[in-house]
């Protein structure tokens, strides 16, 4: 039995969306042109601002090493927001009420609290409690944030993800034998994490942009890299600029490679469907009637 959520929109329908789409794309246009000749008129696109990034010393000492600090600081944080999610959105599934009680809150707790405010508590924390080199303490108080914040939002998708299943799902699998903790590891995170993954692409997105934030503690990534170019040479807009773009190309790259894992995946998962000669049927032990 299927749901139908909306009805297909008619031909009538369709051609006032055609119609609004066209609007708000000659509006986005027209705004995007007013800001181009308002910013030219200040000089912001005159070749002495935009000649430094056509050198080497600017991506040499400035836009590389951002770079590099904000893929490292995201690919720590990708990588331990989910072995966070895991532990405490398997322990959100417990059977155990003490333990979905505490993962319950240690979820809700780090969701509710401003990724920001993290960053700087773990700046102060790490800098002056000798557990890090100062030197480092920026990243890891980067990371541990991004960490504990994306990481609770995953564990919330999986745990989702998995309620949301089909009871039957459990059911089968605890009738071949299997108990609670493997039917969760075996039969039913696989499925919500495919259910999940356009949620968890997205989320991967985020952790990309939060790490943007370390500027305010220092950490010296893609956004605070342009900013010391625009402080240092005087063209501040032309440096964000380059930077968004280089933004736009990370997360759109990351985005597609996330999306056609996710495609495979699926395809592995349903896997082509053989039809073969039906099997004979075997006779009883007492013969042909």
């Amino acid at each position: 039995m299927s749901t139908t959520l909306f009805d297909a929109p008619g031909p009538r329908m369709r051609r006032r969306i055609l119609v609004a789409n066209i609007i708000g794309a000659l509006v986005l246009l027209a705004l995007l042109t007013w800001v181009v000749i308002g910013l030219a008129g200040k000089g912001q696109f005159t070749a002495q601002k935009w000649e430094p990034f056509l050198t080497s010393n600017v991506w040499e000492n400035f836009f590389l090493p951002g770079l590099l600090a904000t893929l490292k600081a995201a690919f720590l944080a990708i990588i331990g927001a989910h072995v966070f999610a895991l532990v405490f959105g398997l322990g959100r599934l417990s059977q155990l009420a003490p333990v979905r009680w505490v993962s319950g809150a240690v979820v809700e707790f780090f969701r509710a609290v401003p990724v920001l405010i993290m960053m700087i508590f773990l700046y102060f924390w790490f800098t002056r409690s000798g557990v890090v080199p100062a030197s480092e303490g920026p990243l890891w108080a980067v990371v541990v944030a991004l960490t504990l914040y994306n990481g609770s939002v995953i564990a919330e998708l999986l745990r989702s993800g998995v309620v949301s299943l089909p009871r039957g799902q459990r059911e089968a699998a605890l009738t071949i034998g299997l108990r609670h903790g493997q039917s969760l590891r075996l039969v039913e995170l696989p499925q919500a994490m495919l259910a999940m993954l356009p949620s968890m692409v997205s989320q991967l997105v985020v952790i990309l942009k939060d790490s943007a934030l370390g500027y305010i503690i220092t950490y010296t990534e893609l956004l605070r890299a342009a900013r010391l170019v625009g402080s240092n040479f005087g063209n501040l807009l032309p440096a964000l600029l380059v930077a968004a773009v280089i933004f736009i190309l990370i997360n759109w790259l990351l985005t597609t490679l996330a999306e056609r894992t996710a495609s495979r995946m699926r395809a592995r998962t349903a896997g082509p469907v053989r039809v073969g000669a039906p099997s004979a049927v075997p006779q009883s032990a007492g013969g042909s009637h």
